[in-house]
Parts: structure tokens; C-alpha cells; sequence
């Protein structure tokens, strides 16, 4: 049962699952895995919270807005983009596949693996919700189904607005950790590198076996999968924005941030393209 908050902007019940032309997509493998890893990363975001908050231990303004606001928004997309693939997919087994994925995710959401002090961390928050911003809006671009591009661009405003509230944190402890521009760049392009960390890969395994056992093992099925679905969200970007989020922490001059743009814009076609 989901969980009432009233601090949410919108509720799974927004969505009306009965305009789906389930037809039309339900033979749209990669929609299905693109839609069902997602469902599995966001489902697990409580991970992350733990390791945050015990990191954040003492921080009550981190803290509170951390269980009160971006937890309960995570799971929500979880729970959304669940109930999204159960209405097109209803065979399915979400839960079980989930369980399998989780045993193998928590190793990957350790808090050792955390940036080495506050202010960093809260830099590399700010990649990780760019890198979400960016994937859920090329999703709502490249989608043409209507219910689906209504759920991306839902969760892509909430991860903007996470992006901004981890952007003000950083800069409180930028002040105070008196942070140069080097290590805050180290930071962000180690967290940029890991946008394509195992996550999907993990999750693709995950529902593979779940869906088509004998593909769950076969290492150029979750290559082939994870290339498509990387090939729908890089045609869809938007490189000059995904930029300023970015740079955003260094605080570039602007001539310099412009002077960026197109080789940017080059890493990140390749970047997804793996």
C-alpha cells in the first residue's frame, strides 16, 4: 500500500493507466526493460538514503529534508514505474525478479563508497541527479506512448528539484570545507564516469531471468540490451542543459562553460553509446 505524504506533488493515482494503447507497446522490449530497471533502481533508493543519512549524521537540514522529501519521491517513481510495467507487462513477476535484483544492488550502495567528506559528496549528489534528469527527460522525448511521457516528465521535475535543494547544500559546506574548483572537478567527472556503473546491467540481469531465463546468463544479451537502451536515451539528450547542471558546482566563467558545449556534447553521444 502506498504510503500517504502530503509533501508530494503528485500521487500514483494521477496517472491514468487506462489511456495506455497497450497494443501498440506491449512488444517493445526495450520500453519494457527501460521501464522495468528503472522501476528496480528507483525501488531501491532507500539504500542510498541510509548510507546519506548516516553520512549526513548531525546535519538536521540534510536529514529531515532527506526521509521527509527525497526518499518518499524516489519510491514513489519506484512504485509508479512498477505500476506502469504491471498494467502493459502484468505477466511479469515484478516482486520476485526485484528481491533477486535487490540481494545483489545492496553491494553496489555501500557508504565506503561515498566521496571522502561532506562537501564532495553533496557535489557528486549533484551529478547523480543530473545524470537522472537528464535519462528520464531523453525517455519522455524518445517515448510515444502518452501515459509513459507524462511519468518521465514527472519524475524528471522531481530529480531537477532534488538537483537543486543537493546544489544549495553544496554550497553551504563548499564555504565551510573551503573547496577549490580541482577537487570539486575530480569529484564530478569520478561521479560522471559512474553514471554507467553496473546498476543497469545488474537490473537487466535481474529481469532477464525473471522474463527469458535462458538470456539471464548470456553476456552479449545484457550487452546488446544495455546498448539499445543506452542508443534511446543518447538520440534523445539535451547536451547544453545536462552542461549547466554539471558545471553548475564549479561555477565556470560563462565563456568558458560555452567553450565546452560541443566537445561535451560529444563525450555524452558517446558516453551512452558505450
Amino acid at each position: 500500500m502506498e504510503t500517504l505524504n502530503p509533501t508530494l506533488r503528485w500521487k500514483v493515482e494521477d496517472l491514468d493507466f487506462s489511456r495506455i494503447a497497450v497494443d501498440r507497446i506491449r512488444n517493445d522490449e526495450t520500453l519494457f526493460y527501460l521501464a522495468s530497471s528503472a522501476s528496480f533502481i528507483e525501488s531501491g533508493s532507500d539504500l542510498y538514503t541510509r548510507n546519506l543519512i548516516d553520512f549526513f549524521h548531525g546535519d538536521e537540514e540534510v536529514v529531515q529534508w532527506l526521509l521527509e522529501h527525497w526518499e518518499p519521491e524516489e519510491l514513489q517513481h519506484g512504485r509508479a514505474l512498477r505500476a506502469y510495467v504491471a498494467h502493459v507487462w502484468p505477466e511479469f513477476d515484478w516482486e520476485p525478479a526485484f528481491r533477486s535484483f535487490l540481494g545483489e544492488y545492496q553491494a553496489l550502495c555501500k557508504v565506503e563508497l561515498l566521496a571522502p567528506s561532506r562537501g564532495l559528496e553533496m557535489s557528486a549528489r549533484c551529478v547523480v541527479e543530473t545524470g537522472t534528469a537528464t535519462y528520464y527527460r531523453a525517455l519522455a522525448r524518445a517515448a510515444t506512448e502518452p501515459v509513459f511521457v507524462d511519468l518521465a516528465d514527472r519524475i524528471a521535475n522531481d530529480e531537477v528539484s532534488h538537483y537543486k535543494h543537493f546544489l544549495r547544500f553544496f554550497k553551504r559546506y563548499r564555504e565551510h570545507e573551503r573547496l577549490g574548483r580541482l577537487r570539486i572537478l575530480r569529484t564530478v567527472s569520478s561521479r560522471t564516469w559512474e553514471l554507467r556503473s553496473e546498476d543497469a546491467d545488474c537490473a537487466i540481469r535481474h529481469i532477464a531471468k525473471a522474463r527469458d531465463p535462458a538470456r539471464a546468463d548470456d553476456p552479449a544479451f545484457i550487452r546488446s540490451m544495455g546498448s539499445r537502451m543506452s542508443r534511446t536515451v543518447s538520440r534523445n539528450l539535451s547536451p547544453s542543459t545536462t552542461l549547466k547542471m554539471l558545471m553548475r558546482p564549479l561555477e565556470l566563467p560563462s565563456a568558458l562553460q560555452a567553450a565546452l558545449l560541443f566537445p561535451v556534447e560529444q563525450f555524452m553521444q558517446r558516453f551512452f553509446l558505450r
